[in-house]
């Protein structure tokens, strides 16, 4: 069988925007040129996939495109191209770790342990995307998942913290917990994380932020609350960053609610758009707040689930 793929094409001046997105999806294919207009990859049925959308849409765009099955004669040439492969990801990976190196020196001095989680996410998403196209192992990519190794390390730390603060938060149980009418997204997963895990118990009562508060009772996501937006943080954060953060599957939750509520795409979490979905779903079956946060929690259940949680929910 063939070892290479071979893209040779055509592409014409205009329009101006084709050959920066045609050299961008050669690229993000782990594609290299070996010769102007060029392009090789290893042979296999993903990468013919690949390059067969790119040279119909070169044709679809009025150039030319011409796909080839094919080996090097010399030897000599053979060992160049891997040679050239190992070398475009070996910069790849140097741009991670150096990224990553920047995440963990700033989380020594101010940045927030959300904000590592963050970065440590998306760095995680480059580096799943550069091992897919490091089809001949370069040596750079054990530096690079060391340096994510250590930022899952620290983070790690801290939520074995976050976990110890969760269990020791007992003035939180037995109260009422007061929001605004007509729930949304971020007083819908605040209310599930309330019930799952500071109190099975707890009561959720909806008024008008301006009624007077009553004894016993704990106010979220309104003004003035006792947990609402802070900073950059939604009410889901803000409680999971006070009460404690018991396991991976919130996280990944608190990241999903983050970019739904503030609508900044900070995390781009791809489930966001059907968590979204799902939740505008049930909220035009009913205008009812407590039925809303039923239905509610069983989604998030099931979100939790499917999102690694290996934590026993708490029932206190």
């Amino acid at each position: 069988m063939p070892r290479w793929l071979i893209l040779v094409h055509r592409i014409p001046p205009r329009p101006l925007y084709l050959r920066a997105k045609m050299r961008q999806r050669l690229a993000d294919a782990g594609a290299v040129a070996v010769k102007n207009a060029v392009y090789l990859l290893p042979h296999g049925p993903d990468a013919l996939e690949d390059l067969q959308w790119v040279a119909q849409e070169i044709e679809t765009g009025g150039g030319d495109a011409h796909l080839f099955e094919g080996d090097f004669v010399d030897g000599v040439a053979n060992d160049a191209a891997v040679a050239q492969f190992r070398e475009a990801r070996n910069a790849d990976y140097d741009a991670l770790l150096a990224d990553a190196h920047a995440a963990m020196k700033a989380a020594r001095s101010a940045v927030a342990a959300a904000e590592l989680a963050a970065q440590h996410a998306k760095l995680l998403r480059r580096l799943e995307e550069l091992r897919r196209i490091d089809f001949f192992e370069a040596e750079r990519r054990t530096a690079a998942e060391e340096a994510l190794g250590a930022i899952e390390t620290r983070l790690q730390k801290d939520r074995k913290e976050e976990t110890r603060m969760l269990k020791t938060n007992p003035e939180l149980r037995g109260r009422t917990w007061v929001t605004r009418p007509g729930v949304k997204i971020d007083r819908m997963a605040s209310a599930w994380f309330i019930r799952r895990f500071v109190d099975a118990k707890a009561r959720f009562r909806f008024v008008d932020p301006a009624t007077a508060a009553r004894e016993g009772e704990l106010r979220f996501d309104m003004v003035g609350g006792d947990f609402t937006h802070e900073a950059d943080r939604c009410t889901f954060e803000t409680l999971i960053g006070r009460v404690g953060l018991p396991d991976k599957g919130v996280r990944a939750i608190a990241e999903i609610v983050h970019d739904l509520d503030l609508k900044d795409a900070k995390f781009g979490r791809a489930e966001a758009a059907g968590v979204r979905i799902m939740l505008d779903g049930l909220m035009a079956r009913t205008e009812n707040d407590d039925e809303r946060l039923e239905r509610a929690m069983v989604i998030f259940d099931d979100l939790h689930e499917a999102l690694g949680s290996r934590t026993k929910r708490s029932r206190t």
